[in-house]
């Protein structure tokens, strides 16, 4: 039973087309800034294009994936029709709508403010316009995920929610809590200000509401490929998943730590006091916790996939791997990305060290490598996966789909290497030009070439990815098997209350909230004089 397939399709077709636009605006800003280009005449196309391109990868395409696998997830886990098929295609449409509306005005150069905001610049009012409408879609979804799960619990009393809609369960509240921050923002700080109902802003208030949202969402972006980790992986790999419980536990930890954790991007603002700082810090560590043990895990259910096909010895196992399978490379590329970000995240929570790297291409190297390789990967594994029950027809090209793994892999690594090495020598990150002809720049001169030629290889792999979905629609029909998960090696028939609901955690979730935002969002709320004027974007003055 698989009653939204184009509805799937849809969301996924808008994400891919949004996501390699965005990364052809990347790889150009990465030629313009490199000794291959004389430098911009007009600095502020650039910028124009940093805009486009870190709104469409960090709202637009995660979020249609996020959706798309969600509503795939329903009906393929629950194996009963998605409820609210109808307000899923608003939830679309109006995704969509909000895209293009955003986007009108960064292309016109009035919204070159960068998909973080950072007021006092004042963007286009559609602009912002435009990001409400998308986030408004996304609330549906959240929506329906929620009703359909309680429709399905109603039905089955007391039956173990499968992991699949349980952890898409989680990332959608995890989405509808994480963009408030954001959400008020726009609507009580800068909207009355685009609109013209006001001149000035309380740009580090609205910096700390914004870090509500801004690493948060990197862990909504993660939901999808770590559902794709427990659910699909296994399966995919001829194995078994090694733990139910270690799964559920995993996702609900994210739930509780994610959130508390953003003010670690504000160290250097001195609205916010040391004592939070600190507190911040503290929590972004315990976020590795489920990540840890989402590797533990995964690596288990890998060991048992090569033991099933004869495998044998402590390390001998890891040859009886399926390594021609794309679905082992992709797990493998997407772990060693996963585990090179995650040492420099490191890096970035300590109150201390991060004085060192703040606002250097470190930091673009750190989230490129997060979202960029080991996120990616796991979308593009997700398609994959996916694509023969959406279209009914087979994806043939799996010598091709290895040729685009190893070229995401090694682009991903060439791209963001360099910028880590630069990053520590102090290069700062969002730079429209730099003159190598100055002997203290000169030298970076090589490691900016190698990124942009490393960007080359993501924009060649990306082409590939669209071609073999192309050729999927192309291909001969097939009969396909009933679309089943990964099965655990122990399938509990019972799980306790707390791995079977929300309602714990998400009372965590938002008591961590209000205690580790609470105090620093009211004291800045309270005080006086802290607004400064706004600076239109576009606007000749």
């Amino acid at each position: 039973m698989f009653n939204s397939k184009r509805l799937v399709l849809a969301h996924f077709w808008v994400a891919f087309i949004a996501f390699f636009i965005a990364l052809l605006l990347g790889e150009w800003q990465m030629y313009v800034r490199s000794p291959l280009h004389p430098g911009l005449s007009n600095p502020e196309l650039y910028y124009r294009s940093v805009t486009a391109h870190g709104s469409a990868m960090a709202y637009v395409f995660p979020t249609l994936v996020a959706m798309g696998f969600g509503y795939a997830i329903v009906e393929l886990s629950l194996k009963r029709p998605l409820v609210g098929i109808k307000w899923a295609w608003i939830g679309f449409y109006l995704l969509v709508i909000g895209t293009v509306v955003a986007m009108v005005p960064v292309a016109m150069g009035l919204a070159s403010v960068l998909y973080t905001f950072y007021p006092p610049m004042i963007a286009n009012a559609f602009f912002y316009i435009g990001i409400v409408l998308v986030v408004v879609g996304s609330w549906i979804w959240v929506a329906l995920m929620s009703i359909n799960l309680r429709l399905w619990k109603k039905d089955n009393p007391g039956v173990p929610i499968p992991l699949p809609m349980f952890a898409n369960v989680a990332g959608a509240y995890l989405w509808a809590w994480t963009s408030v921050g954001a959400s008020l923002e726009i609507l009580f700080q800068i909207l009355p200000v685009a609109l013209g109902f006001k001149s000035t802003i309380d740009a580090g208030l609205a910096r700390v509401l914004f870090s509500w949202t801004l690493h948060a969402i990197v862990y909504f972006w993660l939901f999808p490929a770590y559902i794709a980790f427990y659910t699909i992986i296994p399966r995919a790999i001829g194995g078994r998943l090694y733990s139910d419980t270690m799964g559920r536990v995993a996702f609900v930890l994210f739930l509780v730590f994610s959130m508390p954790i953003g003010i670690h991007h504000v160290f250097q603002d001195p609205q916010v006091g040391e004592g939070f700082k600190f507190l911040h810090a503290i929590f972004t560590g315990m976020v590795s916790v489920p990540t840890l043990l989402t590797v533990f895990t995964i690596t288990a259910s890998v060991e048992i996939a090569a033991r099933l096909r004869g495998g044998k010895g402590v390390l001998g196992w890891v040859k009886a791997l399926p390594w021609k399978n794309p679905m082992m490379l992709a797990i493998a590329f997407s772990f060693i990305l996963l585990g090179f970000g995650g040492a420099g995240g490191i890096i970035n929570m300590s109150y201390q060290l991060d004085f060192t790297v703040h606002n250097t291409q470190w930091i673009t190297g750190h989230f490129h490598l997060i979202f960029g390789g080991a996120i990616v990967i796991m979308y593009f594994v997700i398609a994959y996966d996916l694509w023969p029950h959406l279209t009914g027809k087979a994806l043939e090209s799996i010598r091709l789909m290895r040729i685009q793994l190893w070229l995401w892999f090694v682009g991903m690594i060439v791209v963001t290497f360099p910028w880590h090495y630069v990053g520590i020598l102090s290069i700062p990150r969002r730079m429209a030009y730099f003159d190598y002809s100055d002997p203290a720049i000169a030298p970076q001169a090589v490691s900016v070439i190698i990124t942009f030629l490393g960007g080359l290889l993501l924009v060649v792999s990306a082409v590939l990815f669209i071609v073999i979905l192309l050729r999927g629609h192309r291909a001969s029909r097939i009969e396909l098997p009933e679309f089943r998960f990964s099965m655990p090696v122990h399938q509990p028939k019972t799980v306790p209350i707390a791995l079977n609901s929300f309602a714990l955690w998400l009372t965590l979730m938002i008591a961590l909230t209000v205690v580790n935002y609470g105090y620093p969002i009211a004291k800045l709320v309270g005080m006086k004089e802290t607004s400064v004027p706004a600076i239109p974007v576009g606007v000749k003055r």
